[in-house]
């Protein structure tokens, strides 16, 4: 029976750096591939993400997964996602783990460099614009993608606060005219 359930304390060091291993990996692809695979999900998108997470396991739990390796490998996962909370508090752990917002719109003009390196194609781009009751690209102040993969679209009126606008890469693009 403790077969099924204990490990050993080498399994257990090898299921902690498997888990590791399998974090880092996870968190640079997302940050190097672009972190739109995991913003707005469909059915391919999710079946993805369940392989990952199957692949993860695996990977941490080792040839047989045993009960301890399982409670191990979550306590792990956990820690590890607390410790990025900590460092994302910080100005350096911040520019080291988050993506900066990107402007993709400024006014009516679509910024195809900045489509292209966040992985956004046109009819995404004219779907959320859709969503936002836009009607016309002439009503659009400024799109942004945002770090979390979103889309968000900000509209002419009043005028954009530059403070809205901190850290935004390529926000210098937006015409005066629509600033506050």
């Amino acid at each position: 029976m403790n077969d099924l359930l204990l490990i050993t304390p080498t399994e257990a060091l090898a299921v902690v750096l498997g888990t590791v291993g399998m974090y880092v990996a996870m968190v640079v692809l997302v940050k190097v591939l672009g972190q739109r695979m995991l913003a707005t999900m469909s059915s391919y998108d999710l079946a993805a993400v369940v392989a990952f997470g199957a692949i993860i396991g695996r990977a941490s739990l080792g040839e047989v997964p045993r009960l301890a390796a399982g409670v191990l490998a979550l306590a792990t996962l956990i820690l590890l996602q607390a410790i990025a909370g900590m460092i994302r508090v910080t100005r350096s752990g911040h520019h080291a783990v988050a993506v900066p917002p990107v402007l993709l719109m400024a006014g009516a003009t679509v910024i195809e460099e900045n489509m292209k390196r966040c992985h956004v194609v046109q009819h995404e781009l004219a779907s959320r614009l859709r969503q936002a009751g836009v009607r016309h690209r002439n009503e659009v102040a400024a799109v942004i993608f945002e770090p979390s993969g979103a889309i968000s679209v900000l509209r002419r009126g009043d005028g954009i606060e530059p403070e809205l606008l901190e850290g935004v890469r390529g926000a210098e693009q937006i015409p005066p005219e629509l600033l506050r």
